[in-house]
């Protein structure tokens, strides 16, 4: 008997778990990160819609609303992006914006929690599960300021982390260990493709049951599998690139040297279809040059 293949999650992200049916998918992803009970209530418009052809191979995004009215975007992101904290800065300062009114009080202004699934080493760190939130602690006192709110003619007083965006950054790649509790279940399944007989966190066993690699139909077979040879392309000609370019220093110290095996490895991948602003990343060749090539 074969064994069971199951669909990755970025592609899952796009082309199934938008479906209210398969909401439950996302929700348990979301429950075991962070660590409460969460409904979907909708989806909203995300930043990936309106990208390119390129980008979309490189990341896709969900923007969701949950039963509290907060907003949580989740992304996957494939490929290394120099900017990358501060585009997700700006995805979220712009979902905040988004969704309030001008001429609303700013007890409308949502919550955002951003969710970034990362393929990429975005930097140092040796966990694969970082978090980052807002705190004002007393210079002198070291305590931590709670803030004063009205909600419903009740006064009440909050932590500025149920105000202001948080973070969560996880970094699949450095996630090398046996999945023993709920989250390491979901970094296992999202860094493998792979979900255990026993897995038991909350939306693996309804990933298990609708995202079958063998119940899509032949076209969507052939699309997924030319989707994932894609990124194994890309990935393996960066990091080609990436050692040439070092090797390339270091035996040669000429800059003329590095410039034109930048040039070759540029039309590289201009001919594997990467987009653009990736190819002058891994090059350090600018957008027109690129272009001109």
């Amino acid at each position: 008997m074969e064994k069971e293949r199951y669909i990755h999650f970025d592609w899952a992200m796009k082309r199934m778990l938008r479906d209210k049916a398969n909401f439950s998918v996302l929700e348990g992803l979301l429950t075991v990160l962070l660590n409460e009970k969460i409904t979907i209530l909708e989806l909203l418009e995300s930043e990936s819609n309106q990208l390119t052809l390129d980008d979309k191979f490189n990341r896709v995004d969900i923007k969701a609303k949950d039963s509290k009215g907060e907003i949580i975007i989740i992304e996957v992101q494939n490929t290394r992006e120099i900017y990358y904290l501060e585009r997700i800065l700006y995805g979220v300062a712009k979902a905040v914006t988004e969704h309030i009114s001008l001429g609303n009080s700013y007890q409308e202004v949502k919550k955002v929690i951003s969710i970034s699934i990362l393929y990429f080493d975005i930097g140092q760190g040796r966990d694969y599960l970082y978090h980052g939130y807002s705190r004002f602690v007393g210079v002198h006192t070291h305590d931590e300021l709670l803030v004063t709110s009205r909600e419903r003619d009740v006064i009440v007083r909050k932590s500025p982390k149920e105000i202001f965006p948080e973070y969560y950054l996880i970094r699949v790649n450095e996630f090398n260990q046996v999945a023993r509790t709920p989250l390491e279940e979901w970094i296992s399944y999202l860094k493998t493709g792979e979900i255990s007989e026993d897995a038991s966190a909350p939306g693996l066993p309804e990933a298990r049951e609708r995202l079958r690699y063998y119940d899509m139909k032949p076209a969507e077979r052939h699309a997924y599998d030319e989707h994932i040879n894609a990124v194994m392309i890309q990935n393996d000609v960066l990091d080609t690139a990436k050692i040439e370019g070092r090797a390339e220093g270091r035996a040669e110290g000429r800059a003329e040297g590095e410039r034109l095996k930048n040039i070759e490895n540029a039309k590289k991948f201009k001919q594997l279809g990467v987009a653009v602003s990736i190819i002058a990343q891994a090059t350090g060749l600018s957008e027109s040059e690129i272009n001109a090539l």
